[in-house]
């Protein structure tokens, strides 16, 4: 898997994705900030959007979405054909989103978790295989 990371959101998920990116960067991981750059109110789908593209595109493999509730980022991101965004609340849905459905990208509800947690839950996310199988039979069958 690439140690390339993109990451963005919102104004509500600004102090968390400032500190994640901190914490990948100490393990090696080159993290692509998508903003927002301040916690100055902002429209999440200005930062999404260009993150999901990057994705799309391959520069990036897997990412981090974070607003107050995990649901407007994770909603945009899922506009786009071959990203699947699963927002999680826990490790074991982290662990899930990546064995099951082959998540790419993670959306962190911040207001809902503490950072402790979802430190945690990027951990399993990025480190986590797809497991293949008959689920990629499913995953298949999730673009229109």
């Amino acid at each position: 898997m690439s140690k390339k990371i993109a990451i963005g959101g919102d104004h509500a998920g600004f102090a968390y994705k400032q500190d994640l990116i901190k914490i990948l960067e100490g393990k090696g991981y080159e993290v692509k900030d998508f903003g927002p750059f301040t916690d100055e109110s902002v429209d999440y789908p200005d930062f999404v959007h260009p993150l999901c593209q990057a994705v799309v595109s391959g520069e990036y493999l897997q990412g981090v979405i974070i607003c107050g509730s995990g649901n407007g980022v994770a909603i945009t991101a899922n506009k786009h054909q071959e990203i699947r965004a699963a927002i999680c609340w826990n490790g074991d849905l982290a662990a899930l989103a990546r064995q099951h459905n082959d998540a790419n990208l993670i959306a962190i509800p911040a207001r809902f978790v503490s950072f402790e947690l979802t430190e945690k839950m990027v951990d399993v996310f990025l480190n986590t295989p797809f497991e293949g199988g008959r689920h990629a039979r499913r995953v298949n069958k999730i673009p229109c």
